[in-house]
Parts: structure tokens; sequence; C-alpha cells
């Protein structure tokens, strides 16, 4: 069994002229079926007559929605833009109203307090529970004028984060740098000279050009030994849609930002909360901002000691190898690599001829294959966006469908930096019963193939890349049939990252690389020899890496857990009192960093960029039960598909976790698996 054309998104049929049409016509065809299904007394629903109706109207507005986002993030035009941002506020709108619904919340409240709420599954009472929470989160108990100002905050919310992503996009965009002697890019990999030389006659210049997307600029750090070339590059990227650099004001991302908070602490205030902190914490696994600051600081705690002796160990070497005296931070990725390689003989340049992706992406599929008995398969002549792109569908080890996935893995134009995962539809088994399939978008930023010769990753964006694949098997090996806990939805956020970052883990055995790995014009396998290097340098600086996803991860919720409307420059303030606190390597005073942040300022991480973190420490205990059962163990890969990846949003993630590791985590498996773990 495969998809059907019509179970797919038809992206060569959305027309930016007609999409703020398309979806009126969507939100008017819902409106008037709820207001139909809303004509019954409150105390007169079934799951079937009211559960079930809600979630075929979800379903049928996000299958047309959906695609239009995605385009936004992937495929970018002037005319798409435009389109987006006149009908995103009908969507908003939409939205709000109906989690200010009052007779519809009483008919759930009601449907919650029946003799028949005993009778329902598991996943349809987490259905109920996580409604009811979030008709509160939205005002439902609000006067009529504040559940008007609060649907003017949601407005303002949905059009000033978009507006922060489409000025970065612009601003990554809108820098490229010209070089007509060869020479100035001494120390670059032949293959990033190339794709320079490529993006230099794309533009119909002469020499080479150098740009932001995150591909190119990070090879460029790591490898070009002009400093003032790596310094004009860095101050480029770091100041990017902000009131510094190249482009000082122009895609300024300043006051963007503070009106995100802004908006983020009255819809907190609003609705009862004193922050925006403790308002994210409502859906999530922690449940006091004590918990999480406790956590970042005691991760924070062990792990600096490592940090401050990798970065002594940095400026020595930059002093003693090229009498620099002075390690900015435009220098460290440069100096980190050339360490790396002196230390190790190891760099992520010498294994990339070793991981074309199509074999990485075989080899990733035979894993999931031997741990979970599913099967991947491309299938041709599904309507996508780009060239690029590749539909696969999924089955498991009884040859059932189990859902689709599109794969877009290379950087280009018109498209948002980064790798991410995001679902076109979820699991769901409608009113006639027919179920639908889930469907996931997973997205990368790497480096295309360059003048026929396949792309080639390093470790790290083999690393990305089963992360991301990570999600997707979260979202798409469910077995729930109820759409708002089904996959990743209604899965507390802090813990959304589990599968993804657990999927990381195998990238690290070698039976595993061996199946990813073949040479681009030996076709050997990743040799012995240069495994054992890479294993040597596997934790190196894994405390500057942990201190800075820490400065990150505090600045997030300390911005929005003691955000003050009346304090300008507070964003600088808070990021400057982190980094002094608990940074390492301090940046120069022109970096905006925050400015390009967009996980907090445009993603869904507001508040949350802890979880990767608070993930980890899952990950890495529930890893370590693979190591000692054996990494390709059958029935371990089923009790993690069973109690882990099967189950939704539906049960309590530590009840989860509990399940398949038999007890709670603990912090000591995240410090080994980053090397730490003498640290008491």
């Amino acid at each position: 069994m495969t998809f059907r054309k019509e179970d797919l998104p038809a992206f060569s049929k959305i027309d930016p002229l007609n999409i703020k049409e398309t979806v009126e016509a969507a939100l008017a065809k819902n409106q008037t079926a709820l207001t139909q299904l809303l004509s019954q007394a409150p105390d007169t629903f079934s799951w079937k007559t009211l559960m079930a109706p809600l979630e075929k109207l979800q379903n049928d507005l996000n299958k047309v929605w959906s695609p239009i986002g995605h385009l936004h993030s992937v495929m970018e035009s002037e005319a798409l833009r435009k389109a987006y941002n006149d009908t995103l506020p009908l969507v908003t709108a939409y939205y709000t109203a109906l989690s200010q619904n009052a007779h519809l919340y009483q008919a759930i409240l009601n449907l919650y307090k029946s003799n028949s709420y005993k009778d329902f599954s598991d996943a349809q009472r987490k259905t109920i529970e996580n409604e009811l929470r979030d008709f509160k989160l939205a005002g439902i108990h609000l006067p009529p004028a504040e559940k008007e100002a609060f649907a003017a905050l949601q407005q303002q919310h949905s059009q000033q984060t978009t507006r922060f992503s489409e000025n970065l996009l612009d601003a990554t965009h809108g820098f490229s740098l010209a070089i007509t002697d060869k020479a100035v890019l001494s120390g670059l990999p032949d293959y990033a000279i190339q794709l320079a030389a490529n993006h230099a006659k794309q533009k119909n210049l002469e020499g080479y050009l150098l740009t932001l997307d995150y591909p190119t600029y990070s090879t460029a750090m790591k490898f070009l030994k002009d400093r003032s070339l790596r310094k004009k590059l860095y101050e480029a990227y770091v100041t990017r849609a902000s009131d510094q650099g190249p482009h000082a004001g122009k895609w300024d991302n300043t006051a963007v930002m503070h009106n995100i908070l802004n908006t983020r602490h009255s819809i907190a205030k609003l609705v009862g909360f004193q922050n925006y902190g403790e308002y994210s914490l409502a859906t999530k696994m922690a449940k006091k901002p004590e918990e999480v600051l406790n956590f970042l600081e005691d991760l924070a705690a062990r792990s600096r000691p490592f940090a401050e002796t990798e970065y002594k160990e940095l400026q020595a070497f930059a002093e003693r190898t090229d009498h620099v005296t002075d390690l900015a931070a435009w220098d460290v990725a440069y100096y980190s690599e050339k360490l790396c390689e002196a230390t190790f003989e190891f760099s992520q340049e010498e294994i990339r001829p070793y991981f074309p992706i199509e074999k990485v992406m075989q080899g990733m599929f035979g894993l999931v294959n031997k741990i979970y008995g599913i099967t991947i398969r491309p299938v041709p002549g599904v309507d996508v966006w780009h060239p690029d792109v590749t539909f696969y569908t999924i089955h498991d080890e009884n040859n059932k469908l189990r859902g689709g996935i599109y794969v877009d893995l290379y950087a280009r134009t018109h498209k948002k930096d980064g790798a991410w995962m995001d679902d076109h539809s979820p699991r769901h088994r409608s009113t006639t019963e027919e179920l639908q399939y889930p469907i996931a978008f997973l997205v990368c930023n790497f480096m295309p193939p360059v003048d026929h010769r396949p792309a080639l990753l390093t470790h790290d964006d083999v690393l990305t890349l089963f992360h991301e694949f990570g999600h997707c098997l979260h979202h798409l090996l469910t077995q729930v049939d109820n759409l708002s806990v089904s996959g990743i939805h209604g899965v507390p956020w802090d813990t959304v990252e589990f599968p993804s970052q657990f999927m990381e883990n195998f990238c690290w055995e070698k039976e595993i690389l061996n199946a990813l790995s073949s040479h681009v014009e030996t076709g050997e396998p990743l040799p012995d020899t240069l495994y054992k290097k890479m294993l040597d340098a596997k934790h190196f600086q894994s405390g500057l890496q942990m201190i800075r996803q820490i400065e990150f991860s505090l600045f997030d919720f300390l911005i929005h857990l003691k955000f003050n409307p009346e304090e300008p420059d507070q964003i600088q303030s808070v990021l400057d009192s982190v980094r002094k606190q608990y940074s390492i390597v301090q940046p120069p005073a022109f970096n905006r960093f925050q400015h390009s942040f967009s996980h907090i300022f445009a993603g869904g991480y507001a508040a949350g960029y802890y979880s990767y973190k608070w993930a980890e420490v899952l990950s890495a205990d529930a890893y370590a039960q693979f190591e000692e059962k054996g990494i390709f163990d059958h029935q371990t890969g089923l009790s993690f598909l069973k109690n882990i990846l099967e189950v939704g949003g539906v049960p309590d993630p530590m009840t989860a976790f509990i399940a398949f590791r038999g007890r709670k985590p603990t912090i000591d498996a995240l410090l080994k698996h980053n090397g730490m773990a003498t640290i008491s």
C-alpha cells in the first residue's frame, strides 16, 4: 500500500495569487461547520458528535495551510511572502476565536465531567485534558474586553515572529563578498573554492563569491588562513538583521525582538502568569522555573572546568603556532580545527569524501530497518517543490504503511537557514474510520553537489541528518489515531528533542559508519585508522560546546522569565550578564547573536531552548540501554518503538521513559556521553 495522489499536497498548484482566496474558503467552510456543530446544547455531546468532528475540522484546515507555510520557509518569493503575510492574520484570528469559544469550552468541559469520560481511551482523555488546559492558556476565563486584547496580542505575535524570520532571511542573503584573487582563499578546501566560483557565475561575476549560507560560512571560518577575511565574514554573520555590521540598521530585528518579548509578556500576564517563562512551563515537563535554572546551573558547574581547560589549550596553541596572543572570536573555529588536526591528526574534511549523501541515506534507512523492522522506499513522480526533493514511504515489518517523508537536503537562496523537521499531517482516523497516514518534512542546508560530484557530508552533517530523521520517526511511527496527541503533537516541548538526539548516538558506532560510508572515488568504507582518530576526537572541546548551549539556554529562559517592558536594552543586558557569568569565550561588542536566534524569536523554543539539554539527558540514558543490550538488539528496539516512538503525546514523558528504561534518567549518562563523567 502507498499514498494516493490526493493524499499528498499539490505543491505545483499553489499559486501566490490564489492563496488568500483558498484559505478564506477553507476558513469559511470550517466556521459554517463549527456553527452547525455547536447548535446543539453543550451537555448533549459525545466523543463521536463533538471531538471527532472538531479533529476533522482541524485536519482539513491544516492540509490547506501547512503546504503554504512550508513553501514560505523553503521556496520563498516576493509574491509568496506577500500572500503569506496577507493570509496569516486570518488563520491566527480563526484559531484564537476557536480557543476562546465559550460554547465549545463548555461542551468539552461537560464531556470531561460526564459519566462516559471514564470509558474513553487514554488518547481521548489526554486530548480533552489538553484542550481544557489550552482554553485556560488562551484566556477562556477572561471578560470580553480582555479576550479581545488577547486576540490582538496573538495577531501581533504571529506577525512579529514572521517579520523576524523574514528579516533574517533577507539579511543572510543580502550579503556576499566578491574575491578576484584565488590566493586570498588559501586554506579553503577545493570543493568550497569551486562552490564559491559557482556562486560568482550565478551572479555573472568573475572570480569567487563568499556568502553567509551556513555551509559556506562555517567552512570559511574553519579553514581560511586570511585572518582579516575571517573577521569580515564573522562580523557580517553575527550582525545579521541588527544595528551593527555591514548592513547596520537594514532588516534590523532590534525593535522586533523587544516587541515579541513584550507581546509574550502581556499574553502571560493577561491569563494570570507572572511572566512568559512561567506561562511556557504549563505545557512542558518541567513545572517550575527553579527546576530549569537549577538544571542548567548544575550542568554549567560540572562543565565549566573542562571548558576553561580547553580554552587555555586553544590560546596556547594559537600563540605557539602563529604567535597570536589576542585570540578573537573569528579565530576560535580556525584554531580549534588546527588544534584538533594537530592533536588527533583528524579533520572533519578528511572524512567528507567517505560520506556521499546517497550512501548515508541508504545506511540510515538500513539501520532503522534492523532496529525497528521498518522499510523506507523512494516514490517517483510525486509533486515536490524543488527538483532536489525526494518523497519516501515508510512500511513496518508487516509491510503496513506507516507514513511518508519529504526530504530536502541542500542550501539554496530563498530557503531558511538551518535544519528542521515539520509535519504536513499527523496520523488520524476520521469518523468514517479511514486512516490518514502521517507525513513529515525533513529539511537541511547541506553543501550541494559541485561539478557533477555527489554532495559529501562531514560527520557533523551526518549527526544533523540523523537528528532531524529522529524527529520524523517520532512523528511517523506513532500508533495514536487522535490528531492532537498523535506523533509529535501533544508531546511536552522539553521532551520533543529526546528521539532526535537519541538517533545521533548511532553515528559513532563503527558497524553503522561502515554502512553509511563509501569513499566517493574508491568506494571503500571509513577505515579503522580514521575511525579511531574520529573517536579520539569525539569529546574535543565538549566542555566549550556544553557551556555555549547553556549560555543560549539561560539567555532564552531569563529574558522570558525576567522581562520588564519598561527597561530599555534589556535583551542585550541579559545576554551580557549571562555571558559574564558563564561564557568562556567573550565575543566582541558588535556581536548581535540574538538578532538571528530564530529558535526562540521565530520558532517554538521560546523559554524552551533548555529542551536540548533536558532531552539529551533522556537520550543519553536511553542509548545506554542499547549499549548494554547490543546496538542492533531487536527487542530493545521494539521496546523503544513501543514505549517512546509510538505513544505520541499520550503518556507522561517520565512514565514512558521508565517503561523503557526501568528507572528515571540520571544526568551522569549525559556527562559520560560528553566525556565529562569524572566531575562529581
